[in-house]
């Protein structure tokens, strides 16, 4: 470690700190500008050239190097060390003029290297301290007198802000280490930038860097393959439960054989009676069959319930297997997916050409400690009418529950389609007796597009007061029984549907 910091030293020292480029969850590259080097004697000496630093705590390959490479870009939120340290060197280096590192050097002859800035914001010298010791490695921003103000992984006692560094448990390197330049072979290949300047630099990054990049490829597709399977398992969960519905849907001929014999033998039935035998007069031996009624219904009730149920199954067939083939083409299309992940050699770009195409979401990106930290999830995702009306669609069955019974005023308008599950829609009225028609027609159109009759271009709803919607004992989530409301065709009109999903829909619609 001393020669390669010996050879970096007279790089960096006295450069000035123009950029601090983060990326997480372990590297950083921080841009120097200096005079033209020694062996470009030949330059003005008004010349000035930038060159990058990178220091890596990965567990993988913890390094330090001039940057040779193209440094890649990172996008979403940085962390706390990142921003503090961000802060600390470049909040005013405009005004203040650009930090300047004093001294660059290794700690204890061990793989510990201290980089101490001063100038720019800092009135007092601050040292950037770097760990590289194997899957221990850590970095710190210490100020005067050593005393963490910030640390990569602040797990541990010794990574306490307030507190003192100390150095890691052990006693440092009593004999002389082998030579970095006999433990990494000289490359065959020459860098890619600053041909000549720091040999054994380019050994270690050539070496490491190499060594990190297959190890965060690595890391990226068994990401993907999870996150494929998972959405593979859902794909076949659709299927199998389709499948139940499909064959569910098949008894509508038998329920409707049903109905003709309780209409054929109502004289029979009387208010509070649970089972009714019959002869089956739909089969030549003339068995006894026992249907089922409703004891809290009258024999009319009982029969227009059967009639309703089997045209309800006759409806939802045709529409079940529509949703059957949709759902079987996609679990084949993730499998298909899943099984090119597994052979693809850029898990990062065949991720993206797969949020692209829709296939996956984009990862949300999470802050855990910053500002940008995303908002509390809610139950629903929110949308705006025509007119300005707040349409709020449940994300699942349990957010269903909780939208149309807990978060809804008795007054405003829920819909679900009449034939298939979905989600539940909520007009919000905010006070006002009764719904605005365009916005109505938004929230309808949002309750089959959050349905398996997306796509349709008609559809039957369910519109009630969500004081008419109750929960009936041990229903199981997102099951409701209306005690009022009524049946509404709709006609779906592409463009509506268009502009609501394409433009703004609050500040909580793409939350998962």
């Amino acid at each position: 470690m001393g020669e390669l910091v010996s050879e970096l030293a007279p790089l960096f020292e006295s450069g000035r700190l123009v950029d601090i480029v983060g990326l997480p969850p372990a590297d950083l590259v921080l841009v120097f500008e200096r005079d033209a080097a020694p062996s470009e004697s030949s330059a003005p000496r008004s010349a000035t050239h930038k060159l990058g630093l990178r220091i890596s705590a990965c567990a993988d390959a913890p390094r330090l190097h001039l940057e040779h490479a193209r440094t890649r870009s990172h996008s979403g939120p940085l962390g706390p060390f990142f921003r503090t340290l961000q802060a600390a060197l470049l909040a005013d280096k405009d005004n203040a003029g650009a930090p300047e590192l004093v001294r660059l050097s290794q700690v204890r002859g061990d793989r510990i290297v201290a980089l101490e800035f001063r100038s720019g914001p800092l009135e007092q010298t601050h040292t950037l301290l770097a760990e590289l010791t194997g899957r221990h490695a850590n970095l710190f921003w210490l100020g005067p007198g050593d005393v963490i103000l910030a640390a990569l992984d602040a797990a541990g006692p010794r990574a306490v802000s307030g507190r003192s560094w100390t150095p890691p448990p052990g006693a440092a390197p009593v004999h002389e280490q082998p030579a970095l330049g006999l433990s990494f072979a000289e490359p065959a290949e020459t860098p890619p930038r600053h041909a000549g300047l720091a040999p054994l630099s380019w050994r270690i990054e050539h070496a490491l860097g190499a060594q990190a990049h297959a190890a965060e490829l690595e890391r990226d597709r068994k990401s993907l393959l999870e996150r494929l399977a998972r959405r593979e398992e859902r794909a076949r969960g659709l299927v199998r439960g389709l499948e139940e519905r499909l064959r569910a849907s098949e008894r509508a001929a038998d329920v409707m054989r049903e109905g003709e014999l309780l209409k054929a033998n109502l004289a029979r039935v009387q208010r509070g009676m649970s089972t009714l035998v019959v002869e089956d007069f739909f089969d030549e031996a003339l068995p006894a069959r026992t249907l089922t009624l409703d004891s809290r219904l009258g024999p009319r009730e009982n029969l227009e319930r059967i009639f309703e149920r089997a045209k309800k199954l006759e409806r939802a067939h045709a529409l079940v297997q529509q949703e059957l083939l949709a759902a079987r083409e996609k679990q084949a299309g993730c499998a298909e997916r899943l099984e090119a992940a597994r052979g693809t050699r850029d898990p990062q770009a065949f991720e993206a050409e797969l949020i692209a195409a829709g296939w996956l979401e984009p990862r949300q990106q999470v802050d855990e400690r910053g500002r940008n930290a995303p908002p509390p999830r809610l139950p629903y995702r929110e949308f705006k009418g025509l007119h300005g009306g707040v349409i709020r669609v449940g994300r699942s069955a349990k957010d269903n529950d909780q939208l149309s019974l807990k978060l809804s005023r008795g007054n405003d308008v829920w819909l679900h389609t009449a034939d298939t599950p979905g989600s539940h829609v909520v007009l919000v009225l905010a006070g006002r007796s009764e719904p605005d028609s365009e916005d109505l027609l938004d929230a309808g159109h949002l309750a089959v597009h959050f349905s398996p009759l997306r796509g349709a271009r008609k559809a039957r709803l369910h519109l009630a007061r969500c004081k008419e919607v109750h929960k009936p004992r041990g229903g199981k989530p997102g099951l409701v029984h209306l005690s009022g409301g009524k049946t509404w065709e709709l006609v779906l009109q592409p463009a509506r549907l268009e502009r609501l999903l394409g433009g703004p829909r609050g500040p909580h619609s793409d939350q998962a």
